[in-house]
């Protein structure tokens, strides 16, 4: 597959999901990059920005498994992964597989359960596996997590541990949209009482796994010169230096990001990375893993305003 092909099928996703969503161009790209990079995503934002419907959209534009799950302050492992039940024709226990045996999941509100049942998608989302019962199944190489929350801040909520944080490829927060977005919103949506069906859009499918996978496999071959290479690792180094940071990246997050500018350079149309690409994902790719120090969390800070210090204090090549 040639990289102008790869540029060409994420342009029409792009164009298939605007046919639903109204801005959200960031997240949109962010969905589209996690796909090609094999990562997961973590949208957060206050209720009615359309975290569900951009992850449902987005889902019916490639030809994957789609599944859901609500999460809700009850939910229990066994209801994400499945159980083993016993049956008296056979007499033996078969496993009644959870949504978690799908590609796309959507954790909807993620937060909003404790935290033993939030670790069952730890495996899952590291491994793309889950054991139940002492026996591991594979979920498949199309396994992909699109997890929603709202802001820590509203009641009823679980913060996400770090281990499972740093599984995340990208967070990205939706703000409320500008006062044109909204009323195109309105104006698309205005008239229904309910949250609009998707399929009410004529939306394409756009690619399915296999055409991912080749997609996958030509944006592994492009080109990270090892200048580009330790640019990456000085950033990520640097996050562990700065003052205001208690705690920095995981060598986890830098092979993520190298996988990731990789796929931010061929939907630009180019065969190899440039500092720029890196830049473009810095904010995202850190906002979740980096924890603020005390006197930071006192001061206000704000991690992204501390990754942009970063970039501009780690020199780039030229």
């Amino acid at each position: 597959m040639q990289i102008d092909e790869i540029s060409a099928i994420a342009s029409n996703i792009k164009a298939n999901v605007r046919k639903v969503i109204v801005g959200q161009d960031e997240a949109i790209d962010l969905l589209i990059i996690g796909l090609l990079s094999e990562g997961h995503l973590l949208l957060e934002g206050v209720p009615g920005v359309a975290k569900t419907l951009l992850a449902q959209t987005f889902s019916s534009c490639v030809d994957l498994n789609f599944s859901r799950i609500q999460f809700t302050p009850d939910l229990m492992p066994g209801d994400v992964l499945g159980t083993n039940i016993y049956s008296f024709e056979d007499s033996a226990f078969h496993l009644t597989k959870g949504p978690v045996f799908t590609d796309i999941l959507l954790a909807d509100e993620v937060n909003r359960t404790p935290p033993k049942t939030q670790a069952a998608l730890l495996q899952a989302m590291h491994e793309r596996e889950v054991s139940i019962d002492g026996t591991t199944y594979d979920l498949g190489a199309g396994f992909m997590v699109i997890a929603t929350q709202n802001p820590i801040e509203h009641q009823g909520t679980y913060p996400l541990p770090e281990a499972q944080l740093d599984r995340f490829l990208f967070k990205l927060v939706l703000d409320y949209p500008e006062r044109e977005q909204e009323r195109a919103i309105i104006a698309r949506h205005g008239h229904r009482a309910v949250m609009p069906s998707v399929e009410e859009f004529g939306l394409e499918t756009v690619c399915n796994l296999e055409t991912i996978s080749a997609m996958r496999a030509r944006i592994a071959d492009v080109r990270l010169e090892d200048e580009v290479l330790d640019y990456i690792v000085d950033i990520v180094r640097a996050t562990r230096e700065h003052p205001s940071i208690r705690i920095g990246a995981s060598p986890r997050c830098g092979s993520m990001m190298a996988r990731s500018c990789r796929a931010v350079a061929a939907l630009d149309g180019r065969d190899y990375v440039v500092p720029d690409d890196i830049k473009a994902i810095a904010v995202p790719v850190f906002s979740h893993r980096l924890g603020l120090a005390p006197s930071a969390e006192i001061e206000g800070q704000q991690v992204s305003t501390i990754v942009q210090q970063i970039l501009e204090q780690v020199s780039a090549p030229r």
